[in-house]
């Protein structure tokens, strides 16, 4: 059984105020993308650099996660801490994962390059942030599918 991570950062989420919509697409993606029996690990935290790194290093630590797709935290405002937070958890960075969506969103959205999705390896683990928003799930997935089932298939 593959254990994969989710890690929403939103700050109206964990308050309740809204429903994990993104947790809910990675789930539904990566059931389609994967097609083998996944056990999924949630966390929801806010936007804060220590808690998003101690959830990410508690899915791989201690839930064993082999995947873990963080949603949210990757544009340009000042609370948009996420890639920050990830590197500070991960033992090699693997920049083609946010080349490759900037450049292909770039096509369509001059706006792509404020994009900043960074991605690493972690132990056993890969780890992929992604944009917050269920369509830029569904599209960074789309994009970057192929790559996630190649990095894990070698990590795992």
């Amino acid at each position: 059984m593959l254990r994969i991570g989710r890690l929403t950062i939103s700050n109206r989420t964990v308050s309740g105020q809204s429903p994990d919509l993104s947790g809910i697409e990675i789930e539904k993606q990566l059931v389609e993308l994967l097609g083998e029996d996944i056990k999924f690990v949630t966390r929801i935290v806010g936007h804060d650099r220590n808690r998003i790194a101690d959830a990410i290093r508690s899915l791989v630590d201690d839930e064993g996660c082999t995947l873990v797709l963080t949603a949210g935290g990757t544009g340009p405002l000042r609370r948009d801490v996420t890639p920050e937070a990830t590197r500070l958890v991960i033992e090699k960075e693997l920049p083609g994962f946010g080349e490759i969506l900037r450049m292909k969103y770039y096509e369509t959205t001059k706006t792509a390059v404020l994009l900043r999705v960074t991605a690493g390896i972690r132990s056993h683990a890969l780890i992929v942030n992604l944009p917050g928003t269920p369509d830029g799930i569904r599209s960074s997935l789309e994009i970057l599918g192929p790559a996630i089932y190649e990095c894990v298939v070698h990590i795992r």
